[in-house]
């Protein structure tokens, strides 16, 4: 099938058996015939390339390498796809490796219209979906599932933290330029809900079709609305691309702010420093954060050159560890019997690794970790290459995430 890239091996081995005839030669060979498959879904060659890509592969690999299961006499194996940000496309991925090909656990795919399409899937199939990717907050409300996690950030997080924060700052009139799908709609709607709730007002938005090349006509609209802040719903290339031609329209001399709600560190990188500049952005994870980033980003950094990861690819790496960790606990047989039981295992235990350090998983799959505030540096601030945020705020992980009483998850119990 065209759109799967690859398939590889990246852990294998048996464990050395005792003796042919003894009870635990006998559990050596079963453990050792015991294989994990992993499917990787992610945006390959797309708007969303630089947050999944081949930097998601590595992060995977990662994780693979530092849960241990190799020594153990497991094996695991990766499968590689291209949703190319088609739900059709990644709902037949999904479906051909889980009937064909075994797949017990998906982790990544960036689109949020992707995630809800396959989140469907797995639960009818009883497999494991990790969300990394996406946005949408539906993920841990009306669409919750008890086989999938939604870890990293969410569109409720999103707007509280960046939203919040312009709106006490005196952002207090807003027009929205939106990727007219799930994560757009999703991110504009509680973006306005807490700018509205605040005594702000929301004078207008517009919606624009994924991967639209010119900005202009919808960045002329969101100058003539007024707003003090033209709120981007949208991620990847297309906010690259629209913050770098409201700098060429000159919206900031004019006196607009552009807030960019969902911006990742490449996004930074593509921009350059002159043009990003003093954008507020949250995220929930930075490589050069504190020791555990750093050791961690120095990994990845071995496979992928010349780039560091984000936080939807820190997401990869924790969430597949702390699956795979689970797996080690429970057995591998137990393990893949049931996605839905596995999960609930996952969320029994805190996730512990260098990306996020503490991770617990609630009822709705909310992964709950600490939400960064950051400013990005000027040129003359910034020491070299990467080194691109300044910490302005922490909220704590039991404060940046949706209530879970709020979101409307069935598997909440009131």
């Amino acid at each position: 099938m065209k759109n799967i890239i690859g398939r590889r091996t990246l852990i294998g081995g048996a464990a050395a058996l005792a003796s042919a005839g003894t009870i635990a030669g006998s559990r050596a060979r079963a453990q050792a015939a015991t294989t994990i498959k992993i499917g990787m879904l992610g945006d390959m060659s797309g708007v969303y390339r630089d947050i999944s890509g081949p930097m998601s592969v590595a992060c995977t690999n990662a994780a693979i390498q530092d849960s241990g299961l190799a020594a153990r006499g497991f094996k695991v194996e990766v499968l590689v796809g291209d949703h190319q940000n088609k739900p059709d496309v990644g709902s037949s991925v999904v479906r051909q490796w889980i009937d064909r090909d075994g797949v017990d656990m998906i982790v990544d795919a960036p689109n949020s219209g992707v995630s809800l399409a396959i989140s469907q899937i797995i639960r009818d199939k009883d497999k494991i979906f990790i969300s990394t990717g996406a946005a949408t907050s539906d993920l841990t409300g009306k669409a919750c599932s008890p086989n999938t996690i939604h870890w990293v950030y969410d569109t409720w997080m999103l707007a509280k933290s960046t939203g919040g924060a312009l709106v006490k700052n005196g952002g207090d009139s807003w027009f929205f330029i939106t990727a007219d799908y799930a994560f757009g709609h999703a991110l504009e709607a509680d973006t306005g809900n807490f700018v509205k709730a605040q005594g702000g007002k929301v004078m207008g938005a517009v919606r624009v079709p994924l991967a639209t090349p010119d900005f202009s006509s919808y960045l002329l609209q969101a100058q003539a609305s007024k707003a003090k802040i033209v709120g981007l719903c949208n991620a990847g290339g297309d906010t690259i691309n629209s913050i770098k031609q409201a700098a060429e329209f000159g919206l900031g001399a004019a006196g607009v702010r552009v807030a960019g709600l969902l911006v990742f560190i490449s996004d930074v990188h593509a921009l350059g420093l002159k043009i990003a500049q003093g954008l507020v952005l949250s995220n929930t994870f930075y490589w050069d954060l504190n020791e555990g980033t750093r050791k961690f980003a120095k990994k990845v950094n071995a496979v992928v050159k010349d780039a560091q990861p984000g936080m939807s690819h820190a997401g990869v790496y924790s969430g597949t560890l702390h699956y795979l960790k689970t797996i080690g606990e429970m057995g591998g047989d137990a393990g893949k019997k049931s996605g839905r039981d596995t999960v609930a295992r996952m969320r029994a235990k805190p996730a512990e690794d260098d990306a996020f350090g503490t991770t617990t998983i609630r009822e709705d799959g909310r992964a709950l970790h600490p939400v960064y505030l950051f400013q990005v540096k000027s040129p003359t601030e910034s020491k070299g290459a990467w080194d691109y945020y300044k910490l302005l705020a922490t909220t704590p992980a039991n404060e940046g995430f949706r209530p879970i009483n709020e979101g409307g998850c069935s598997l909440v119990k009131a």
